[in-house]
């Protein structure tokens, strides 16, 4: 028996890295998680369909718990919660339905080329201007097109709301923390027919990797947005920006398999 539990935390002991991982640069720079351990899955042999569902199904959770660890951090703006979660969720649900029409995919390569601009922009913004926090003016019509593509396109909620946020003179931990604390709602709008339909075939070695590594980071991300210098998250936000979008470029371009 004692052999057999071995055995088994063996094989899901590199998922669990994989979800800590994730979560960790997740939780701390508000983006990341969904290419970040689909990526580390696909490298390890894991097929994509069962990726997919196993980093879907294991982010449902991980996001309540970062989102939890945020409100307890005071990672949080709650005006801008607000501001978002409505729009957010229309987005959602919205590219929830037109992705049964229209293929998301078209559209992704042509907003990764724009948000890898942008995380080029925030490491130079990072090293040569101080942040100074101003109340963002464009937030709405935001939430609606990163709840939309988030959906439609396979991702894209932190990303593109985070980033654009950031331009836009908001304070970086507060933004990190909301935009974690908004995706958990998000998700679960957007996830929950998709697990009711998917059920507990779910629940793999993977996703209980995932899900086991995710929930342990996830206040340890929160404590790092809190901590952090915002000069350090805005590089932060736009390297893993730029590394994540220009790998979904190369990909799309056939340079990687």
């Amino acid at each position: 028996m004692t052999d057999t539990l071995i055995a088994h935390f063996g094989e899901m002991l590199p998922f669990i890295l994989i979800g800590f991982g994730a979560q960790m640069i997740d939780g701390a720079l508000g983006m990341a998680y969904g290419v970040i351990s689909s990526t580390l899955l696909l490298a390890l042999g894991v097929p994509p369909s069962r990726a997919s569902a196993s980093v879907h199904a294991a982010e449902t959770f991980t996001t309540g718990v970062s989102a939890i660890s945020h409100i307890a951090h005071r990672n949080v703006d709650w005006r801008l919660f607000a501001r978002l979660i409505i729009p957010g969720v229309i987005g959602g649900v919205a590219g929830a339905y037109v992705l049964s029409n229209i293929d998301g995919s078209v559209i992704k390569p042509f907003v990764q080329i724009y948000l890898a601009a942008i995380g080029i922009y925030l490491v130079w913004r990072g090293f040569h201007f101080p942040p100074h926090a101003r109340d963002p003016k464009w937030v709405a019509p935001l939430g609606l097109v990163g709840g939309f593509m988030d959906a439609s396109g396979g991702g894209g909620w932190g990303p593109i709301v985070t980033s654009n946020l950031l331009i836009q003179g908001t304070s970086p931990r507060h933004t990190i923390g909301t935009v974690n604390t908004v995706e958990f709602v998000l998700t679960l709008s957007i996830s929950i027919t998709f697990l009711l339909h998917l059920g507990w075939q779910a629940f793999t070695t993977y996703t209980t990797g995932l899900l086991i590594g995710g929930v342990i980071a996830a206040p340890f991300g929160a404590m790092l947005a809190r901590h952090v210098a915002p000069r350090v998250l805005f590089v932060g936000v736009g390297t893993i920006l730029m590394l994540t979008s220009l790998f979904g470029v190369a990909k799309w371009l056939g340079y990687i398999g």
